[in-house]
């Protein structure tokens, strides 16, 4: 069984590498990716406990941003040691960092005060990708929200008091930094982005697949990106979006996977030298 959309505490996940290849292994994988927002940090530790057993995919879910939305851009296969790539994550991070400064700013202008610890430590590690899931937890463990969905409903969500818009590189550009770094890019779950207009000309600058099977995506859905795949000549690439246990999709580890010749079409994309 294959997925190849999971995070660890590298980025917004609750598992530590450690922790993914254990419930990888109990979910009945056979093939992963660790696809952590803007961080390749844990691949190499992933790979070292997954010791053969389990087939590691190289993987990043990069931010890009269209209209002031975000558009995820997975990438497989890549080289995690590309001087572009890397350089071009820690900018990414880097604003990641600034833009969770400013959010806690606007919380403490509102009376929200989160534990300074918790945030800072996650802030001043560099290779650690930081995002509004990990503020929302600890405005749910300052007892300002009952959940990270009231934290969002709150003060994080668009349009929130505390929102800050994210600012970087469009989604045509994210792909050619994932192609330069030998990379396979796949638009993530567009079935929850609904930024169709966008698949036409991203396939004309290097797009290599559709991510089709997610667990944000009902039948329909996947229907509906299968074909869209298809009539655009591109791969399918799948995964649970798995982010640890407890968390809203965790119950879709070893459930919602890329079947196999959807991932041999994939690989053929690679040249052979580079084939696993």
């Amino acid at each position: 069984m294959i997925d190849l959309h999971l995070h660890t505490t590298a980025s917004d996940g609750e598992s530590t590498p450690a922790g993914l290849v254990a419930e990888a292994r109990a979910a009945g994988l056979s093939t992963i990716a660790v696809t952590d927002h803007d961080t390749t940090a844990a691949i190499d530790e992933v790979v070292r406990h997954a010791g053969g057993v389990l087939d590691v995919v190289p993987g990043i879910e990069v931010t890009a941003v269209e209209s002031g939305r975000d558009v995820h851009v997975l990438g497989y296969f890549i080289d995690p040691t590309s001087p572009e790539l890397q350089a071009f994550l820690v900018r990414q991070r880097d604003v990641r960092r600034q833009r969770m400064v400013t959010m806690v700013e606007r919380l403490r202008a509102l009376g929200v005060r989160v534990p300074d610890e918790t945030i800072m430590i996650a802030v001043d590690d560099r290779t650690r990708s930081v995002g509004r899931p990990l503020l929302a937890r600890a405005i749910v463990e300052a007892g300002y929200a009952t959940d990270i969905a009231d934290a969002f409903d709150k003060y994080l969500g668009a349009g929130r008091p505390a929102f800050v818009e994210r600012s970087g590189l469009g989604a045509a550009d994210v792909v050619a930094v994932i192609v330069r770094a030998g990379g396979l890019p796949s638009l993530a779950h567009p079935g929850t982005t609904r930024r169709d207009d966008l698949i036409p000309s991203l396939a004309g600058a290097g797009l290599a697949a559709i991510e089709v099977f997610h667990s944000d995506h009902d039948a329909a859905a996947t229907d509906k990106y299968r074909t869209v795949a298809r009539d655009h000549g591109l791969a399918m690439t799948g995964g649970s979006d798995y982010h640890g246990p407890g968390t809203s999709r965790s119950r879709f580890l070893g459930r919602v996977a890329l079947p196999a010749g959807d991932f041999a079409r994939l690989v053929e994309r690679l040249p052979p030298a580079r084939r696993p």
